[in-house]
């Protein structure tokens, strides 16, 4: 017996119908069920008009309106301010409830209070269902019963819990005849343009978009997945899976590629490394969801109180020191390509972004705050609880965070992961003739081997901003107000400072 005869379920970051907890949840206490998704205009206006993640929005919306028919149902698609437009259209379409992937970002939890209490004054239950993560809020605690801080006993605990049953996927094809065109039709997905966005080709995402772009993605990944603990910190290799844009807007499930992955992992042999390794990068995701669930207070201050009281580089000097950083300007070759990279392409290898974000901390003694920003304004897949846990791991401010006394050598990462310069040549070219061994630290070069690789300092390469032996001292003292040294997880295999 069905508890509702008609539902509405709003579409947020689960842009997909296989696998969606949300949608398979209304289908299965609902006569009827209308589909919508609101292009909210409390996120989209403070966006620049050529943002290439709402190009890639708009191509997984228009796909999953497709499906959406073809299975019988639509895609009722909406812009503007969603605490507005849920309630009302909800009132319209004469639903009993709406339901929606739970969220655990601040903003999004207040808004979501106040469609609820919208809801309820007409009579409309709200009803959050669990999607974006296997595991939330306080679904894995310690023996006492507080959250874990420490990423190592929390992701044992993890693999402790885990069922088949809690990778399984959601929903049935039978229940999909109870999906509903509402009365007046859904009407055209508007353009981009009328949304107010244009969006180059250019400046278009990499990778295909949509159910298929994440289908596509995770099937050219599995063949390679193995190896994954071997090529991922390897920036000019295929190593990662791509997937994390994908993960972000819920073009495919967290449960799909959990899946695969402790699926791998049990069977070991040649898979098992590999899918080990991958599966504990899933795990750390779900461990700065459940950070922020507890701790909202980390959006705008250190996990660790005493780190609020570090006095960053501030005035003139460290406002040009940051905008070099920004435009890949640095002098050390390997933060420069990274940043040109997220800058072109909205993409940045994991590795690269410890990188950069040590250097930025550490190097350059600017507080890390500033480098989160930047990278929300530029990653295509970011996303607050993960953004915020990687800059504070590198500020070494965040829980389970690596000491502030391991700071990352740039030259000596840019020997390690990049050695023969392909990720450098390829985004650095004014640097391209350099022999490997000077291309690392072209200021330690001589005369004869920049000319011959027509490089002047200062004129087609700027020289270091500073002095990477000099920085660290000046970290170290910066760090000298934390009473209490940080004690260090294990972020990565791979980790390799000074």
């Amino acid at each position: 017996m069905s508890d509702f005869h008609k539902g509405l379920v709003w579409i947020r970051r689960d842009l997909r119908c296989t696998d969606n907890a949300t949608l398979a949840h209304a289908l299965a206490t609902c006569q009827a069920v209308y589909v919508v998704f609101v292009f909210d205009t409390t996120i989209l206006d403070v966006l620049p008009r050529d943002d290439r993640r709402v190009a890639f929005i708009h191509d997984s919306v228009s796909e999953l309106a497709t499906t959406l028919t073809h299975a019988g149902g639509a895609l009722i698609v909406r812009h503007g301010d969603p605490v507005a437009e849920i309630p009302s259209l909800a009132k319209s379409l004469g639903v009993q409830a709406v339901f929606a992937g739970r969220d655990y970002e601040p903003a999004a939890v207040a808004r979501d209070r106040s469609v609820a209490r919208s809801l309820d004054e007409r009579g409309i239950a709200f009803e959050v269902v669990k999607d974006q993560v296997i595991f939330e809020a306080s679904e894995i605690l310690t023996a006492q019963g507080e959250p874990y801080s420490v990423f190592t006993p929390y992701q044992r605990a993890w693999l402790k819990q885990v069922r088949p049953v809690d990778l399984a996927p959601h929903g049935r094809d039978a229940d999909r005849r109870r999906l509903a065109v509402p009365p007046t039709g859904s009407g055209a997905l508007p353009s981009l343009a009328s949304l107010g966005f244009e969006v180059s080709d250019a400046r278009r995402m990499a990778i295909p978009a949509g159910e298929s772009g994440a289908r596509q993605l995770l099937d050219d990944f599995l063949p390679r997945m193995a190896h994954y603990h071997e090529r991922r910190d390897y920036p000019a290799i295929r190593g990662p899976s791509y997937l994390s844009v994908h993960l972000r807007f819920g073009t495919i499930s967290i449960r799909t590629l959990a899946r695969e992955a402790h699926a791998a992992m049990l069977r070991g042999g040649d898979d098992g490394r590999g899918a080990q390794t991958w599966l504990s990068e899933l795990i750390w995701r779900e461990f700065y969801f459940m950070i922020l669930h507890h701790h909202p207070r980390v959006v705008a201050q250190a996990f660790k109180p005493a780190y609020d009281a570090i006095e960053w580089a501030a005035g003139q000097a460290a406002d040009a020191d940051f905008q070099a950083w920004c435009e890949g300007r640095t002098g050390y070759p390997l933060v420069d390509a990274a940043m040109r990279q997220i800058n072109q392409t909205g993409y940045m290898h994991n590795r690269l972004r410890m990188v950069t974000a040590s250097f930025l901390v550490k190097d350059l003694g600017i507080d890390w705050r500033r480098g989160e920003a930047y990278f929300a304004h530029a990653l295509n897949d970011f996303d607050l609880a993960a953004n915020n846990g990687g800059w504070q791991w590198a500020a070494s401010t965040g829980c389970d965070a690596q000491p502030y006394f391991r700071i990352f050598n740039p030259v000596t990462q840019s020997e390690k992961f990049d050695p023969q310069g392909r990720f450098i040549r390829k985004y650095v070219p004014e640097l391209a003739n350099l022999p490997d061994k000077a291309l690392h630290a072209p200021w330690r070069a001589d005369a004869q081997t920049l000319l011959d690789a027509h490089v002047a300092l200062g004129r087609d390469y700027p020289p270091p901003r500073v002095a990477h032996d000099v920085a660290r001292k000046e970290t170290l003292a910066r760090y000298a107000v934390v009473k209490t040294p940080a004690v260090s997880g294990k972020r990565d295999d791979g980790l390799d400072a000074d």
